[in-house]
């Protein structure tokens, strides 16, 4: 089983016609990683805390839809997030939040995973906002000292962050308890330092997804492995990274024990994260669109 922990939001999604509409879609870069994975034909739990009003029933129903376990999803009366993205013309999105008092933030550490776990991701807002970053990180560290695949993927949304100097500490010091970490060329820039620096300190990969010039990867033992992104007609590329996370972490826990064939890993998220381009919103594809 793969656990994916952090926030389950709406997404307030701009849409073309009438001019300044915003449509409601279920979003959150953990929630979409935990639906691809499940439409990836993954088993795969949920962790988060997730609102008890309209929008986090809806949220749960496409949890539901994709397979997903949601025995570690706490509850609570307080409303769900809102995110408010913001289109370029070629499709990358920005993002505007509205976050106080929001159910997730509030999320709890869970006294256990299950025992069927082999792999943890967190990102994302989940790890910005107090008190629940702070559970997060706590989970992270557990986890990974019990022997599980952890996946870190910062996301980082500048507006979220008050403090970008403890938020980098953060995540400099989850690194020792990190087995992949997933960073998009802003996300490395916003970090600082190099792929080496970042290895040195415990992950056995870096993954780096680039847009149009696809993915590349580093690993501690100094390989490096790329892949080209798909050619397609982008709709906008909200979900792709989280369809990515889901990608590596389907095939890195496919057959554990056994070396990790990165250019099949890196392909298969390429063509993943490229079918998710083609269709507004984080619509993550099923296994069946995926082919052999």
């Amino acid at each position: 089983m793969i656990v994916v922990g952090g926030e389950a939001l709406i997404d307030l999604v701009p849409l073309a016609r009438p001019p300044g509409a915003l449509f409601p879609r279920p979003g959150g870069g953990p929630y979409n990683t935990a639906v691809a994975l499940g439409r990836l034909g993954a088993r795969v739990a949920f962790c988060s805390r997730v609102s008890a009003d309209g929008f986090g029933e809806s949220l749960l129903a496409g949890l539901r839809a994709a397979g997903v376990d949601l025995s570690l999803v706490q509850r609570g009366p307080e409303p769900t997030t809102l995110a408010v993205p913001s289109l370029a013309a070629e499709g990358s999105a920005s993002y505007g939040f509205y976050v106080e008092g929001t159910a997730d933030r509030l999320f709890g550490l869970p006294d256990a995973l299950p025992d069927a776990a082999r792999a943890l991701a967190l990102g994302t807002c989940s790890l910005v906002l107090e008190p629940g970053a702070s559970a997060y990180e706590a989970l992270l560290r557990r986890e990974a000292r019990r022997g599980l695949l952890t996946l870190l993927d910062p996301n980082v949304r500048p507006a979220l962050i008050a403090d970008p100097a403890a938020h980098r500490a953060r995540l400099l010091r989850l690194l020792p308890y990190t087995g992949v970490l997933k960073l998009s060329e802003e996300d490395a820039a916003w970090l600082g330092g190099r792929p080496e620096d970042w290895l040195a300190a415990g992950p056995s990969a870096v993954v780096l997804t680039r847009g149009a010039a696809g993915l590349t990867v580093r690993t501690r033992e100094g390989a490096e492995y790329a892949a080209a992104a798909r050619p397609v007609a982008v709709a906008d590329t909200i979900g792709a990274g989280d369809t990515v996370n889901a990608a590596l972490l389907h095939r890195l826990t496919a057959a554990p024990g056994t070396p990790v064939d990165w250019p099949d890993v890196l392909a298969y998220a390429a063509r993943a994260a490229a079918l998710t381009c083609t269709r507004p919103g984080a619509e993550p594809p099923w296994a069946a669109e995926l082919g052999a």
